[in-house]
């Protein structure tokens, strides 16, 4: 069994249940899990890490992503769009997909995300063109094995298409049956519930206004039979809460609870327009809210009532959001602007530096059913990153490790990140593939693609 040994950190932020943070110490890694954190530690045939003048804090933990959105970034015509117009543009790209597409594409974002202290991501895959297979989540997979990500696949989709009275066009629709055939396949073939996993499957109908109600109630269905857990975007536009209005005689939370859509192993993408009511709602039945603040910010859909959900309760953790809407996949930049965007709107309720961290850290883990992973402490997962703060501009800025990242935040790479007791990147690369190969490859892909398309 592998081990490494952290010497002489200047600090480590644990997020544990007692928000224990240490000064001076080591952490001790065997295996995928942390084995002891404390002064003096030694461990015979360990691979040291010299960290002095770092902070050490718990990996991040994306709780929604678009993986595919990372060759759909910074295009001209659509800078200023909001959701429905947005996606009208992306589906002409999303529609030319193909598992050439979804592997480059993985890999570009999953490659950012653990670069900038990233170390589990949930993804929901929703484009399935009817001109390619079926296998591209599996493309997914090889992506984050290469990598060495702590990896949650969400198998979406669209089922209601334009000639429904949908958004997405009917070249990208599957049937009720198609899907549930093929989330049956993913979650026996990929879905491992032990702990420390680096792999499992979620149930995701991606949308009210690109699904029916059907597929909602079926998935619900079948998560709960294989035990997986169920997400979907819900409450994240006005647009979208007409379209419920108009399409289900409902607002989208009464629409996902008639479809067996809440509870506990439950998580939603945005949940910007719940009333205070509904608010009250998810924290009775523990439904979670995935807050997506950048996204939300540049597609101009509102503000997540953050500090209402964590005052009664509602789960909640944060994720950036598909790399188009978000134009990256870097958390660690993620948690600045989300501590800032709720001071400027809430003052004191917001809140605070350390408790939006946590919401990065434990609060996905929580979303994600992973009791594993979130925090550092002996016996959950060896997931962590180290920051060198011995620098000339950081001087001044360290009397709070615990709120550095939102307060001040860092725009830098990491130094180095660890997942599940493995050294992914050290600061200069990341050590699973070839990055001259990969972008090599991408940007073929890239250029393909938009070959013909209008940008």
């Amino acid at each position: 069994m592998s081990s490494i040994l952290l010497k002489n950190a200047q600090v480590i932020v644990s997020c544990d249940a007692d928000d224990h943070i240490y000064h001076d110490c080591d952490l001790l890694i065997e295996g995928p899990k942390i084995a002891a954190i404390g002064e003096h530690l030694q461990a015979a045939g360990a691979q040291a890490i010299d960290a002095r003048g770092c902070f050490v804090y718990p990996g991040l933990v994306n709780t929604h992503h678009h993986l595919q959105q990372a060759f759909t970034r910074n295009i001209p015509c659509i800078q200023n769009s909001e959701l429905f117009d947005w996606l009208m543009c992306l589906y002409q790209v999303w529609s030319r997909m193909d598992p050439d597409y979804v592997y480059y594409s993985a890999l570009v974002a999953m490659g950012e995300f653990i670069k900038y202290g990233g170390t589990t991501l949930f993804d929901q895959h929703f484009a399935f063109p009817k001109t390619t297979v079926k296998e591209l989540i599996d493309r997914q997979f090889a992506a984050a094995a290469q990598l060495g990500l702590r990896f949650h696949a969400g198998r979406s989709c669209f089922t209601r298409g334009q000639s429904q009275g949908g958004l997405p066009p009917d070249v990208m629709i599957e049937s009720c049956g198609e899907v549930l055939e093929d989330c049956e396949r993913l979650v026996k073939k990929y879905h491992d519930p032990a702990e420390f996993s680096l792999r499992q499957v979620v149930i995701a109908p991606c949308s009210p206004f690109s699904v029916d109600t059907e597929i909602m109630v079926e998935s619900a269905k079948l998560a709960r039979q294989l035990k997986v857990r169920l997400h979907t975007h819900l409450c994240e536009t006005l647009d979208e809460e007409r379209y419920c209005l108009e399409t289900y005689g409902a607002r989208p939370l009464a629409w996902a609870e008639r479809c067996g859509f809440t509870g506990p192993d439950v998580w939603y993408a945005h949940g910007i327009h719940f009333t205070d009511e509904e608010v009250a709602f998810l924290a009775k039945t523990q439904t979670g809210v995935s807050h997506n603040a950048v996204s939300n910010m540049k597609l101009a859909s509102g503000v997540c009532k953050v500090p209402l959900m964590l005052k009664l309760g509602v789960p909640v953790g944060l994720a950036v959001d598909g790399s188009g809407s978000n134009d990256a996949s870097n958390l660690l930049a993620d948690l600045r602007v989300t501590f800032l965007l709720h001071r400027l709107i809430s003052s004191q309720e917001a809140p605070s530096a350390y408790q939006v961290l946590k919401l990065g850290t434990v609060g996905g883990a929580q979303l994600l059913g992973r009791p594993d992973i979130g925090s550092l402490a002996v016996g959950k997962a060896a997931d962590l990153f180290l920051i060198n703060v011995d620098k000339l501009e950081m001087v001044g800025a360290l009397l709070d490790p615990a709120s550095l990242l939102c307060t001040v935040g860092w725009g830098k790479t990491v130094d180095t990140t660890i997942i599940n007791g493995q050294v992914v990147y050290d600061g200069q690369r990341l050590l699973g593939i070839d990055e001259a190969e990969i972008k090599r490859e991408a940007r073929r892909k890239v250029e393909s693609i938009y070959a013909d398309l209008p940008v």
